[in-house]
């Protein structure tokens, strides 16, 4: 592979700004436990494993010593044997013991199965029914799960609106529950972990009822709040383990900046079309290879441009096969492409972070990761899907010409020594702590006192008093019982806004097939009537959508364009809360403000971008109801008598709002270098005149109705994210603004200058 890598390397060499190894290290291992269960110690001899890496016999005592423990360690380095070692072991000296595994995924808890079938189903076998539990599982296999499965994998979202809501079909289960492994911790994060959280809470209020009182095994790749981030998960207290004992194989890692086309405008060629190059020169030298591309139409995008590019080019008699992998599949399309990556038929494969967990899909051997993913933790996961079967491996990251890819690209040893995020969620969000607190009544009669307060805190009383008022529950003899005819888990979605998806379907030559599903807000933007929907290297023209009936219907077309939807936004302050001060060298700078805020967005226009050339040749209106949403907000304000207001009222109007603008760009881009999150997590709003504070502000705001804790994450690191945007733009070479700092024809002097006031 070394000679085929010299060869790509020297033909992309111009533009490569660093070409960085990171060196194989050596693993420290430790002999099985003494007390650990002969028969499990032989399956794992059988199978070539002799001996412990450090961490895993390391979670294995603080698992007996009755810990709850999580493991934070690279990807692929054995994190599920720290889990499956000590499960095995409880559930073969009590045979009326039981585990439950979840998974963010119903593709990781397949595989896990087959892991874990592979370990019990030796010669002899290991007396432990394994069973999945999830959304695909039939009928029949369900009621055999329930009574007979002694470990059971499943994922948050069936054990929320399946197993809880149902629990007296699963008394044997929960009455002897061990243990709980929750694996991809890190996953959980934002809107998805701050509903997890909850679930977690009704899972512990189950077991209790039951008499069981299970310990936490959780799993995590590398963040930087680790046991802060299990223990908001659990509601307790956590053992950290993050010494890696795992052997690490030789990684290259490589970072590209593609060429410039527009000098003085600083535009660069895309990264769809570096990123093929990439994919197609790995492929061509017959290096399996995985790219990243960060968003729904991206994938679809290169996918087929890659497979046009591949059309005539066979190697061992057959063609090379490059398939599209991302959210809105159907399951049946995932599964296949997850096995062709792993028996070889598939060599290539474009994703969305949909593969970015530890899913085993084969010894890739390239991952290319095409602009910045929105955080650290994600770049050094997605880097990792490469090399997983412990050969050497390379990654590429191809720069984007945002402006956070371009401060990577001038400082290489900053990308390098930078630790990763902290993951953060927000169990108390008022919306998710409500909902939960509903499916909690539903399960179980609330006990109008304290002993509720070891699952959902003192909180619980004042949710149920609103729930009371809203007649889905009434008091009586001193406990809160649930009232209404509803099922409340199955009216709750926990991982987005909304609970139910817009569903798309073909009306092509009457075939009237479901082909994928979209939330609601995306389908807004992506979905409008004429707009042009790519599923699998095909193009759909939407023909209708229906946002009360939630269906779109599509038919095939074959257009050389796709369509991108333009979003207008409002917002409006409800209520203020804590003040920052941000402090300048000699005079306060600016303020924070933390603040309840409605945010109103609507999909307006569309533009439609051919395909290739990336130019626009045409425009559209949409006509769709505004979203409102009640959400959090830090509101930045530079008043007239702070070091950035008074650089502010020097300007006029436009040029002022040019500079806030630029910061707005900035903050955007830059924030998820300081939260574990994607910038589509955060939305900003400008204004030179605020009709709330009268002063100029920039509201950076969550995206999710409540708001998930991003907000007041970054109101305290408020003056290190000044420091940064200030860093950006003073490193930008252009001279008068370009995509890279403060985008083309934007007031790059006087952001500049405002910045240097801000960030003294």
């Amino acid at each position: 592979m070394k000679n085929n890598l010299d060869k790509i390397l020297t033909e992309f060499a111009p533009h490569i700004v660093e070409d960085r190894l990171i060196p194989a290290s050596a693993g420290q291992t430790a002999p099985f436990p003494v007390d650990l269960d002969a028969r499990i110690a032989e399956a794992l001899r059988k199978r070539g494993i002799v001996q412990l890496y450090t961490h895993q016999a390391e979670v294995w005592e603080h698992i007996q010593a009755g810990e709850n423990v999580v493991v934070v360690t690279p990807t692929a380095s054995g994190k599920t044997l720290c889990y499956n070692l000590p499960s095995l072991h409880a559930l073969l000296l009590d045979n009326k013991a039981r585990a439950l595994y979840l998974f963010p995924t119903k593709a990781l808890s397949q595989d896990q199965q087959a892991e874990l079938n592979a370990l019990v189903g030796g010669e002899p076998p290991l007396p432990i029914r394994v069973s999945t539990y999830d959304g695909d599982t039939p009928g029949s296999l369900r009621v055999v799960a329930r009574d007979l499965g002694r470990i059971v994998i499943s994922n948050p979202d069936m054990l929320h609106d399946g197993v809880l809501p149902n629990h007296p079909k699963w008394i044997k289960f929960f009455s002897h529950l061990k243990y709980v492994v929750i694996d991809e911790a890190h996953s959980y994060r934002g809107v998805f972990g701050s509903h997890v959280a909850n679930v977690v809470r009704r899972l512990k209020r189950i077991a209790a009822f039951y008499g069981a009182s299970p310990q936490f095994i959780l799993c995590s790749a590398t963040i930087a709040n680790p046991r802060e981030h299990a223990e908001s998960l659990i509601g307790d207290a956590v053992a950290l383990v993050d010494k890696n004992g795992a052997p690490r194989a030789e990684k290259r890692v490589v970072l590209y900046n593609p060429p410039l086309v527009d000098a003085v405008q600083g535009i660069r060629r895309s990264i769809a079309t570096e990123s093929q190059r990439w994919m197609l020169a790995f492929l061509k030298a017959n290096v399996k290879t995985i790219l990243f591309a960060h968003s729904r139409v991206r994938t679809e995008v290169i996918a087929s441009y890659v497979n046009n590019a591949l059309k005539n080019i066979w190697t061992d008699n057959s063609r090379i096969r490059v398939e599209a992998y991302r959210g809105g599949l159907l399951p049946n399309e995932r599964r296949e492409i997850e096995k062709g990556l792993r028996d070889g038929s598939v060599q290539g494969v474009v994703s969305t972070n949909a593969l970015e967990l530890g899913i085993d899909i084969g010894g890739l051997d390239a991952a290319v990761v095409g602009g910045f993913p929105g955080s650290f933790n994600s770049f050094w996961q997605q880097t990792g899907r490469a090399g997983r079967r412990g050969g050497e491996s390379i990654a590429v990251f191809i720069a984007s010409a945002a402006p956070l890819d371009q401060f990577i690209m001038r400082n290489p040893d900053w990308f390098f020594r930078k630790s990763v995020e902290e993951a953060r969620i927000n169990p108390n969000n008022p919306y998710i702590f409500t909902d939960h607190v509903k499916c909690a009544a539903f399960e179980l009669p609330f006990a109008a006192s304290s002993e509720e307060d070891d699952f959902f805190g003192a909180d619980a009383e004042e949710a149920l008093a609103f729930l009371e008022e809203e007649g889905v529950v009434r008091r009586t003899g001193g406990k809160w019982y649930w009232s209404d005819r509803s099922f409340p888990a199955e009216g709750i979605s926990l991982r987005s806004a909304m609970t139910e998806n817009v569903v798309i379907v073909d009306r092509t030559d009457g075939r009237n097939a479901v082909i994928g599903e979209m939330d609601r807000p995306s389908a807004k933007e992506l979905l409008f009537k004429n707009a042009v929907y790519l599923h699998r290297g095909r193009q759909y023209i939407v023909e209708d959508l229906n946002i009360e009936e939630k269906k779109c219907l599509v038919r095939e077309a074959n257009v050389n364009y796709y369509t991108d939807g333009y979003v207008k936004t409002d917002i409006k302050v409800l209520s203020e809360d804590e003040k920052f001060v941000y402090e300048g060298v000699q005079e306060k700078a600016a303020y924070g403000r933390l603040c309840d805020v409605l945010v109103r967005t609507q999909a307006a226009k569309f533009k439609k971008i051919r395909f290739w050339t990336q130019e626009n040749v045409g425009y559209g209106n949409i006509d769709l109801p505004e979203e409102e949403t009640h959400t959090r907000a830090l509101a930045l304000l530079f008043p007239r008598k702070s070091a950035g207001g008074k650089i502010l009222a020097a300007l006029d109007e436009m040029e002022a709002g040019s500079v806030l603008s630029s910061i707005g760009r900035l903050v955007k881009n830059i924030a998820p270098a300081f939260l574990l999150c994607d910038s589509r997590d955060i939305g900003v709003v400008e204004r030179v005149r605020d009709p709330h504070f009268e002063t100029p502000s920039l509201f950076v705001y969550d995206k999710y109705p409540g708001g998930t804790g991003l907000s007041e994450a970054l109101a305290v690191r408020g003056e290190e994210l000044f420091r940064a945007l200030s860093a950006v733009v003073e490193g930008c070479p252009c001279e008068n603004g370009c995509p890279s700092c403060v985008g083309p024809g934007e007031n790059k002097a006087g952001t500049a200058e405002f910045l240097q006031g801000v960030s003294m």
